[in-house]
């Protein structure tokens, strides 16, 4: 039987992975509890679910060089949590990056997914996010999975009720992706896609964003939306730099 399967072993703690539910992950489950053959993708699940939560230096210190070395998994998985620790320190080590706008080819492998794996939770929230990158009617069918997600006791998350706030903005229901925001804030208050998507609402609504964006910097000063605006202000300063102010007598 496939341990992930409806039936599997591996199904609840797979499934509140999937679902963004890490602490539960962390909490609910232990390896020793699962049969032999489970308990090193119960382990992995939990250091990925470790590396979720940004505790990247804990999965790095609980892998040993002799583990990494006879389990590939743990090695992979201490890469991971390497690399994450890279960026998130700003090391600038990354030697490249790669940009992939094919949303044509992710539409391909989620049709092959589907083909085998029907009501996957995994396929609909893959299916969902490709439809939040192809807009249009794709945002109200995305809405509908992230909904479900998020207002369910057993599912919800921080990371769904985000997902369900910005598939509303999309919409333009800034009511409704305003009360799903501060639902994901009440869960976790420094989750930063959460602060991120609060600021974007604040500035929509007119609203002084001052310190949903304070907020954001004390939690994640190198956040990809600050550096965004470091990047504008800057190009803005140095256009103004190239014109001299004239006044007409």
């Amino acid at each position: 039987m496939d341990p992930f399967s409806s039936d599997g072993e591996l199904v609840h703690i797979h499934t509140a992975f999937t679902q963004s539910q890490h602490s539960t992950v962390l909490s609910d489950f232990d390896p020793s509890s699962f049969s032999a053959s489970n308990r090193l993708p119960v382990q992995v699940l939990q250091y990925r679910a470790q590396c979720a939560l940004g505790q990247n230096d804990d999965v790095i210190s609980s892998i040993s060089d002799a583990d990494a070395k006879s389990t590939p998994d743990l090695a992979a998985v201490r890469v991971y949590a390497s690399y994450l620790q890279s960026v998130a320190q700003g090391s600038g080590g990354e030697d490249a990056v790669a940009e992939a706008e094919r949303s044509d080819l992710a539409v391909k492998e989620a049709k092959s997914a589907r083909s085998f794996a029907q009501d996957a939770l995994l396929v609909n929230l893959a299916e969902s996010w490709i439809g939040m990158r192809k807009g249009g009617e794709e945002y109200q069918k995305a809405f509908y999975v992230f909904e479900e997600l998020a207002q369910s006791p057993s599912s919800a998350s921080a990371a769904s009720l985000v997902s369900q706030a910005v598939s509303e903005l999309h919409m333009g229901r800034v009511e409704e992706a305003e009360t799903a925001l501060n639902s994901a804030l009440g869960m976790e208050p420094d989750n930063t896609a959460a602060l991120a998507n609060k600021l974007v609402l604040d500035t929509i609504l007119g609203r002084d964003a001052g310190e949903a964006r304070k907020k954001l910097e004390s939690t994640d000063a190198q956040n990809e939306m600050l550096e965004d605006f470091k990047a504008k202000r800057e190009a803005f300063r140095t256009a103004m730099g190239k014109y001299s102010p004239k006044f007409e007598p």
